[in-house]
């Protein structure tokens, strides 16, 4: 009876021990899943505080904008609040870095897709934007790249932004192209939303869209092609060069006597010495104006080492309020 007594109590000790173990492991596990709930919960905070301080960094540059525009509202040049390049802000267990940049010293690829105003009458005529990222291209030196591959990457960028599924030179390439590919897809016949949009469009290769960054950039849904003279700096005399076709020496000299507030107005510029010895044609000076329109800002935001970048487009309109016409979240 009494090894039948301690039988049951052995049983009843096993058992009493499996649930204390049981238990156990229950609490460690609902534990480590509390903490985990309270890390994520922490890490959501911590991100959308930091996502507050980038929206907040784009409403300073709104109103930086605004501000300069309310001083000089038909020019815009480097002497303004706009243009200190990159800052750094101290913020609350954090950091707001972010900087203003013109989209006017840059080609805007979209430009492509614009219709020459005499097609009609003229339906070889030139697209200026087109014969300057030709020559763009082959001045960047990239290896292997010529005039002709230029001349086929612009052909493929061409078909790819205007409007219908027609080739319209030698190196365009539209939807059947696209379609015979490994991975197919179709040509967008739209406007192009990033610069890096260029890696899928044909003859464009990694080597010289890298170049291109510097000199390039997207205007969201226009095809202006308007080139701010007084917002062009030294690093991008490759992109005057291209536009004017000239010289890097006779680009230099053109920004060398450019005032550091640059011109009052465009026809100060078509009448420096410098330009008018160079016998350039009215639609080459055509290129070019004295005021900006559109900015894009790029902030990065820090909390709590959480972090957050944003690359908005900014539209001053009227001279008097400026629209965000797109965001771009991630590294820039």
């Amino acid at each position: 009876m009494t090894n039948k007594h301690n039988h049951q109590r052995g049983v009843a000790l096993i058992t009493v021990m499996l649930i204390v173990a049981l238990a156990a492991i229950l609490a460690t596990e609902m534990t480590a899943r509390l903490q985990h709930q309270l890390q994520r919960s922490s890490n959501i905070q911590f991100n959308q505080q930091a996502y507050w301080y980038a929206m907040g960094a784009e409403a300073f540059a709104k109103r930086v904008l605004v501000m300069d525009n309310e001083k000089e509202d038909e020019v815009t040049n480097l002497q303004q609040q706009w243009a200190q390049g990159y800052n750094n802000f101290p913020v609350p267990q954090g950091e707001i870095s972010g900087g203003l940049f013109d989209l006017h010293a840059c080609l805007n690829l979209n430009a492509l897709r614009a219709i020459p105003e005499n097609a009609n009458n003229n339906p070889n005529q030139e697209v200026p934007a087109r014969a300057a990222l030709e020559r763009l291209i082959v001045n960047l030196g990239v290896e292997g790249v010529s005039e002709f591959e230029a001349e086929y990457m612009a052909d493929a960028l061409t078909d790819w932004l205007d409007e219908n599924d027609q080739i319209a030179s030698a190196g365009g390439a539209e939807d059947n192209d696209y379609a015979s590919k490994e991975f197919p897809y179709l040509a967008a016949n739209s406007f192009l939303a990033s610069v890096q949009e260029l890696r899928v469009v044909e003859h464009f290769t990694p080597a010289v869209i890298n170049e291109l960054k510097a000199y390039t950039c997207i205007i969201p849904g226009s095809d202006a092609h308007k080139i701010n003279i007084n917002t062009l700096t030294e690093e991008q005399l490759p992109l005057l060069q291209a536009l004017l076709d000239i010289t890097v020496d006779e680009a230099k000299s053109i920004i060398d006597a450019r005032d550091p507030e640059g011109f009052d107005n465009i026809d100060d510029f078509k009448n420096m010495p410098e330009l008018t010895e160079l016998n350039l044609t009215d639609e080459q000076k055509q290129q070019f104006v004295v005021d900006s329109e559109y900015f894009t800002l790029k902030a990065n935001a820090q909390f709590n080492n959480s972090y957050f970048n944003l690359v908005s487009t900014l539209q001053v309109v009227d001279n008097s309020q400026v629209s965000v016409i797109g965001r771009t979240i991630g590294r820039f």
